[in-house]
This record gives C-alpha cells, sequence and structure tokens, in this order.
C-alpha cells in the first residue's frame, strides 16, 4: 500500500482497552496501523517481500516503514476492533507456549553452532543474538544472564518463559534464520521444526506448529 520514512508517520503507543498491554501504532494521514514485523538494517529485501506479500497475495492494507537503522510492516487496524478483541483468554495463554517452541528453536540452533562450529563461533552468535534483544526492545533480554539463560535452560524444565509478545517472537525466528544461514552456509538447521520440539506435551506442540504454518515463517521454517 505504502512505503514511508519515518518523517511521515507518527508512532505512539495505544493502551489496550482489555488488557496491560502498550500496542505502537503508526498513524499516517488518519490512518491507524499496528506493527506486524519488524527486520534489522539489513533485511530490506525481507521486510520488501513480507509487505508485497500481504499486499499483493494476501489484500491486506500495510505500510512499510524504512527508516536507517530497521524496517517494519504495519497492518492497518481500526482503534475501535483492539477495544473489541477478545481479553487475555486463549490468546495470552497460547503466548508463553509460543515463547517455549520459539526458545527451543533458538537452543537448537546455538547448541548446533558449539558442536559443529566451536566454543568460539557458540561465543560470537551468543553476541549476535544479544544483539537481535537489543535492537527488538526484548523483555527480560538485557543482560549477559539472561541471554545465557535462554540460550541454555529448557523452557520446559521450569515453565519460566520470558514475556515477549508475538511481534517479539516472529522477529526472532526471522533473525534466527538469518544467523543460522550465515553460520552454517545452508539452512538445512531449518528442517525438522517438529524434532527440535518432541519434548513439548503433544497438544501445545500442535498449537505452536499450526502458530508457525500459519505466519509468514512458514517459508523459513519447515513445519514438518
Amino acid at each position: 500500500m505504502f512505503i514511508l520514512k519515518r518523517q511521515d508517520v507518527e508512532i505512539t503507543n495505544y493502551q489496550h482497552p482489555k488488557r496491560d498491554q502498550q500496542i505502537p501504532i503508526l498513524n499516517y494521514q488518519g490512518q491507524t496501523f499496528r506493527l506486524i514485523s519488524a527486520f534489522n538494517g539489513k533485511q530490506a529485501e525481507d521486510a520488501r517481500a513480507l509487505w508485497r506479500d500481504l499486499t499483493d497475495n494476501r489484500g491486506k492494507a500495510c505500510v512499510l516503514l524504512e527508516e536507517p537503522d530497521r524496517y517494519s510492516v504495519w497492518g492497518k487496524v481500526r482503534l475501535d476492533q483492539l477495544a473489541g478483541e477478545e481479553p487475555a483468554g486463549n490468546e495470552a495463554a497460547k503466548a508463553p507456549l509460543f515463547a517455549q517452541g520459539c526458545l527451543l528453536l533458538l537452543q537448537a540452533v546455538y547448541f548446533d553452532v558449539e558442536d559443529l562450529l566451536g566454543a568460539r563461533q557458540a561465543t560470537s552468535f551468543q553476541k549476535d543474538i544479544a544483539k537481535v534483544f537489543q535492537q527488538g526492545n526484548f523483555p527480560q533480554a538485557d543482560s549477559p544472564d539472561a541471554i545465557k539463560n535462554w540460550l541454555t535452560v529448557s523452557p520446559l524444565q521450569n515453565h519460566k518463559v520470558p514475556a515477549w509478545q508475538e511481534q517479539h517472537l516472529k522477529t526472532l525466528l526471522q533473525e534466527l534464520h538469518r544467523l543460522g544461514k550465515s553460520y552454517f552456509g545452508n539452512t538445512d538447521f531449518a528442517e525438522g521444526v517438529s524434532d527440535v520440539l518432541q519434548d513439548m506435551p503433544g497438544p501445545d506442540r500442535t498449537q505452536f506448529l499450526d502458530w508457525l504454518k500459519q505466519s509468514a515463517l512458514n517459508k523459513l521454517w519447515i513445519a514438518g
């Protein structure tokens, strides 16, 4: 629909009327848009591909915002639509489940880097993931100890998962795929996702895979 620059728009945080959640809202010429996904400055093509897919193939009204250090895709929304969304309910209940699945994928790639490429590359990977967390403003991921925890401690053991929203999880999986391809030189690591998730309870694994398949991430991660 539109490709815009930062000076063209106003971005504010909107307090969701039924949830304890601040939602970034982009305002442009009286229209409001909600954040769908964010990309770093090196992912211009990925951002444009998602924007084109949503606008051309799915018929959605979307904005591609181009900034010096990042790109983001926003979908048109009316604020009264947000007020009509279901409160915490199923979506909120699924958020920790989705975070568990994403952390398992993150840890699988990290352990593969460590096992196959060695300790030096594993340390480099930690630093790269730390940058992803910083650029994406991920809660509970702003210290070396916290990052080490998310990379090494199974999210299924103590059921403690970070309070990440869906846009955080999508950004993580997009960046994780980019990093994995950079480190390994191919995308074999993204195949057989269900094998990585085999320790999740069956219903949880099914819900996570369904979420993955229904998103644009399915083109990156082969959920089979």
